[in-house]
């Protein structure tokens, strides 16, 4: 019997002996885990840190870009109502002249000075235009062309070769810089 006691208890020891090395092996896989785990939660915390720094530059980047495009629209508006400054400013001696020439029209009896007046007027007037790119379309007896003539009457040809050509010009076309502002009013030969 106490062979068997014996035999016993080194049984009940083995156990416990095993059960000790299991714990500390689990507790070297822990230590392994947590020893692991600290540079994981740093590196997660250095990504989150990155990923806010992202985020606060693309906020910032996307509010830049929307006071850019308030400020390029504000600009643009600026420049349509203000585009047409230029060509006032150089027209405001013309309508001097004009004021001029009405009261000098008042106290003179001389017509011909006042042609002269009135003349000199439309040629600095029409000479600011053309400085700006307006050209007039020469249209009477060319081809009706739609791209450059607006037709509000047909008239009879005088010949076959009259047929489809502008036979009068009622109201005079206009380009500025080779884009038409004004189609030609004409009268055109059927």
């Amino acid at each position: 019997m106490s062979s068997e006691k014996e035999t016993t208890m080194p049984e009940n020891e083995q156990p416990q002996a095993e059960s000790t090395a299991e714990t500390t092996a689990h507790a070297a896989e822990n230590v392994t885990e947590a020893e692991t785990a600290a540079p994981e939660a740093d590196e997660t915390e250095k990504l989150r840190g990155e990923l806010e720094e992202m985020q606060q530059k693309y906020l910032y980047l996307l509010s830049e870009f929307e006071n850019y495009k308030r400020r390029t629209a504000k600009e643009r508006l600026d420049l349509f109502k203000n585009a047409s400054k230029d060509l006032l400013v150089e027209l405001l001696p013309v309508l001097d002249d004009f004021e001029r020439g009405l009261q000098a029209m008042e106290v003179s009896t001389d017509v011909a000075s006042v042609k002269t007046g009135v003349d000199l007027v439309y040629n600095k007037f029409k000479g600011i235009l053309s400085n700006k790119g307006l050209q007039p379309m020469n249209a009477a007896g060319t081809d009706f062309d739609p791209e450059l003539h607006e037709a509000i009457s047909q008239a009879p040809a005088a010949s076959e070769a009259d047929k489809n050509k502008i036979i009068a010009e009622v109201e005079k076309g206009y380009k500025l810089n080779e884009q038409v502002v004004r189609y030609a009013k004409v009268i055109v030969g059927v």
